[in-house]
């Protein structure tokens, strides 16, 4: 979608869901603005290979996109604004540029995420994505918007630390990278603040996948707690929190913590993970504790969907 075009309808309201304007009428009174940001990105992942139920590579890629709609399906109707940033589907040849995949679209789609958010200046925003990057141009706003006084809690099987020119091209593992202002510079330049790794601790860490990863995490100097670590209770968590320096946090839950054995909602299936109460524990301890200014729910892959959508456009009176 053009800038332009995406402004007028930001601004003649558009992009409202049905249950958008709630919010609008009672802004005064709530003195926060919070925001539902359907963030329905997937060319931040070259995924396609790891999700075998679905045969078409194509449709295995694009699994994400299908994701977020469902995800903004299942959530409770809070009553807060609801804006979806314009994702392209187009069916082209994907491409590695500069140790990228799909750095065209990437950029593009990251121009029109922040379009959404420095019309609407929320004060909160919960994003539904979509891969793991759906998180990286929300949080920076909001980092910028509260500066060192906002800190970052992953929870997440994976680092996403990786960087351009590493073995793998995908955006969604280098999501955090970007929010520390590290990574390609084109992507990097679009994002209006940076995280420090000071203020970032990861949650339901298990998986490095290469020994260069868990190196570069120590280099960098970011905590982790594995699932052990909060298996019984969150008190590593608040602990790190009461010493972070900030009073406002952004929450990343990628379901690919959850542990395989108990649901396989995402693409990672890395055994031993969190379970679902575990992880809606950690979550509410931190909101006990601090101010939860931002929360993505990230890499939905429903596999079961896909295969059923395709079921129905092969039925008669339907294709």
């Amino acid at each position: 979608m053009n800038r332009m075009l995406l402004v007028t309808a930001l601004l003649c309201g558009t992009l409202f869901s049905g249950k958008a304007q709630n919010n609008v009428l009672t802004m005064d009174n709530q003195r926060t603005k919070t925001i539902r940001l359907v963030y329905p990105q997937w060319q931040g992942g070259d995924i396609a290979h790891w999700i075998t139920e679905v045969k078409d590579p194509e449709q295995a890629s694009r699994g994400y996109y299908l994701g977020a709609q469902l995800l903004n399906f299942l959530a409770p109707d809070s009553g807060q604004e609801t804006y979806t940033v314009p994702v392209a589907t187009d069916k082209i040849e994907r491409k590695v540029t500069d140790g990228v995949l799909d750095k065209e679209a990437l950029i593009a789609q990251t121009r029109a995420a922040l379009d959404i958010l420095k019309i609407t200046h929320p004060d909160k925003i919960v994003t539904l994505g979509g891969e793991c990057s759906a998180s990286v141009v929300p949080f920076t706003y909001l980092a910028d918007k509260y500066k060192d006084n906002l800190a970052m809690v992953w929870i997440d099987a994976h680092p996403d630390i990786t960087l351009p020119g590493d073995a793998y091209a995908g955006y969604h593992a280098m999501a955090v990278t970007a929010c520390m202002g590290l990574g390609d510079k084109q992507l990097v330049a679009e994002l209006p603040m940076k995280i420090a790794p000071s203020k970032i601790l990861f949650v339901g860490l298990r998986d490095w996948e290469r020994d260069e990863i868990k190196a570069r995490q120590e280099q960098y100097g970011i905590k982790h707690l594995t699932p052990e670590d909060v298996r019984e209770n969150s008190d590593a968590v608040r602990q790190w929190l009461q010493s972070c320096g900030a009073s406002k946090v952004v929450i990343h839950f990628d379901m690919d913590v959850l542990d395989p054995a108990e649901i396989i909602a995402a693409v990672g299936v890395v055994p031993d993970g969190m379970k679902i109460a575990e992880v809606v524990r950690v979550i509410n301890d931190i909101g006990q504790e601090k101010d939860i200014v931002g929360l993505t729910v990230a890499e939905p892959m429903p596999r079961t969907a896909i295969r059923i959508k395709n079921m129905l456009e092969q039925l008669p009176l339907l294709k």
